[in-house]
């Protein structure tokens, strides 16, 4: 049995809550936001899954430092999302995309010390 991993975890329903969102938006016909937000919103669970396989501390520093990257722009286009009047409400994305950004700061903290 595999051990738990909070963040995989966490990154992967983030993920999939993504999908049901964005495909919303493309009902709305909010094509290039939602393709935009797809993008990151999945990658950030991606490069954390490929961190759990890095080659060294360093290069699990970087894939991490990365999926933050990734979920910095997700916020954006969240953010986006959330001030413009004909988009459906994102709030539960917004912290939960927050919630992985701090998580992903006390491992990045982590690791390097």
């Amino acid at each position: 049995m595999e051990k738990e991993n909070l963040i995989l975890d966490l990154s992967f329903g983030f993920a999939l809550e993504i999908i049901k969102f964005t495909e919303g938006l493309e009902q709305l016909k909010k094509y290039n936001l939602a393709n935009q937000l797809f993008r990151s919103g999945t990658s950030i669970g991606a490069n954390v899954r490929e961190a759990q396989s890095a080659e060294s501390k360093a290069d699990f520093i970087h894939k991490v430092k990365i999926a933050d990257k990734e979920a910095n722009e997700t916020e954006y286009w969240l953010l986006l999302c959330q001030h413009s009047e004909s988009y459906p409400n994102c709030e539960n994305l917004l912290e939960d995309v927050l919630v992985l950004k701090k998580i992903m700061s006390k491992i990045i903290g982590s690791a390097k010390s």
